[in-house]
């Protein structure tokens, strides 16, 4: 029989904001990382600054890795209650944080000087056309 998941308020989860006890709310599941606190790869701090509150957002722009995704299971300790949950954002893939082909870069680089050029030279037709004759 499988274990049920604890389900947490906002209320029960901001009660858990310092070092002592450090509960963090990722895409509505429940974290409490106080024992991750002096191994976190960013610092402490980070973890803290996050401690009782939503942290998907700002879990999400760093972008982290597989592997780190994967330790998060174990500090896992349930599930916010239903009423509170929010849609999920979606995460960003270790493939979404690495630097593009020189393909498609070379692709980007061109779109970006295009249009200014275009516009540049439909003004000038313009200046021309209207203020020459």
């Amino acid at each position: 029989m499988a274990k049920a998941i604890e389900q947490y308020s906002f209320k029960e989860i901001e009660k858990h904001n310092d070092s002592k006890s450090t509960w963090i709310v990722i895409n509505n599941d429940v974290y409490d990382v106080t024992q991750f606190l002096k191994e976190h790869p960013g610092g402490e701090e980070v973890l803290l600054e996050q401690a009782g509150k939503e942290a998907t957002e700002t879990f999400e722009d760093v972008g982290h890795s597989s592997d780190a995704r994967e330790m998060m299971e174990k500090f896992k300790i349930g599930t916010l209650v239903a009423a509170e949950r929010k849609a999920d954002l979606p995460k960003k893939s270790d493939a979404d944080w690495k630097e593009p082909s020189d393909a498609s870069s070379s692709d980007s680089s061109l779109k970006s000087w295009i249009l200014p050029v275009a516009l540049g030279l439909i003004a000038t037709a313009v200046y021309r056309l209207y203020f020459m004759s």
